[in-house]
């Protein structure tokens, strides 16, 4: 007898559960896909989905408050993954008590960019393989678009190289925010909901209610926050100075650095990653920095990694 041929239909139904699975939880696997680079279009249904609800300002109208809160929570989730997501989970540039560590990589998960173990295995990655073939998201072996946004939708993109963080892998509760990273902003979207329907009634003068306080502290906000993010993924690797001839092409970009709070001093951090500051000299504003020295003198960190002296020098556009 001949065998009759498989119908693809099971295949395909197995991974459609599997991607619907994985928006609540990433540890629902399809070991098959992941190290592909085609996009997963029903994975990232909800990541399309948060752009596209920023359309409902058009709707809601605007208002001090609903601004005010969405500037506060960008400034709050920039320094999150700034500090702590970059300069702490993925180069150790200082030292923190537990629940200090478990807050921050908590505020971070509210960003919509993945838990902080996943974070630091990519960035960790990055920077062994900065612009070469192996590096996911660089600008100069692939196209702007694809550093900028197009790596973080594909199978590949959202694997997490485990061997790359076993120093972090030990806690569980960071395991716990890597596995359920899509219910943590969802609850920041409710609560910030329930923050406007109650300032609708108890507050009416403010003008602002639920929808609009969803639609501009968490929608209008985390999308800005996310693009601001990886600019540092793909236009810091092809627009400003060079400062230090490292072996990849990252540079320095003043306009970069006020809006990611310093991380556009890329040249810098490439040139030596495990420091707390990546503006080198007083006039390269890093307002993670000066965070991060806030953070010690109230006792929350410690230990912050200064620039050697012997690393400062020897490049342009800095003292001798």
């Amino acid at each position: 007898m001949t065998d009759l041929p498989t119908s693809p239909l099971p295949s395909r139904r197995r991974r459609a559960l599997v991607a619907l699975r994985r928006w609540f939880d990433t540890a629902s696997s399809d070991p098959a896909a992941e190290l592909s680079d085609e996009i997963d279009w029903l994975r990232v249904l909800p990541f399309l989905a948060l752009h596209l609800a920023c359309l409902g300002v058009f709707w809601v109208g605007v208002s001090p408050v609903a601004l005010a809160v969405a500037a506060g929570l960008y400034a709050l989730r920039m320094f999150a993954i700034t500090g702590f997501y970059h300069r702490y989970f993925s180069h150790k540039a200082f030292r923190t008590s537990r629940p200090v560590q478990f807050l921050f990589a908590l505020i971070g998960a509210t960003s919509v960019q993945r838990g902080p173990l996943w974070w630091a295995a990519h960035h960790r990655n990055h920077h062994r393989h900065s612009d070469t073939e192996a590096d996911l998201h660089s600008p100069v072996t692939r196209s702007l678009g694809w550093a900028h946004m197009g790596w973080f939708l594909t199978p590949r993109g959202f694997a997490t190289d485990w061997d790359a963080i076993r120093d972090l892998a030990r806690y569980p509760e960071l395991r716990w925010i890597d596995r359920f990273d899509t219910l943590i902003p969802i609850g920041l979207a409710v609560g910030l909901y329930a923050l406007g329907a109650w300032l609708e009634r108890s507050h009416p003068e403010l003008g602002t209610d639920g929808p609009q306080m969803l639609v501009w502290g968490f929608f209008v906000s985390t999308v800005v926050l996310f693009h601001a993010t990886v600019t540092i993924n793909s236009l810091a690797h092809r627009y400003g100075s060079r400062r230090f001839p490292t072996r990849d092409n990252s540079r320095n970009n003043l306009w970069l650095a006020l809006l990611t709070f310093g991380e556009g001093w890329h040249n810098n951090h490439h040139h030596y990653p495990g420091s707390a500051r990546q503006g080198f000299y007083w006039w390269e504003v890093d307002l993670t920095y000066y965070g991060l020295r806030l953070l010690a003198m109230l006792g929350l960190i410690r230990d912050l990694k200064p620039v050697p002296a012997n690393l400062r020098r020897g490049g342009r556009g800095g003292p001798p």
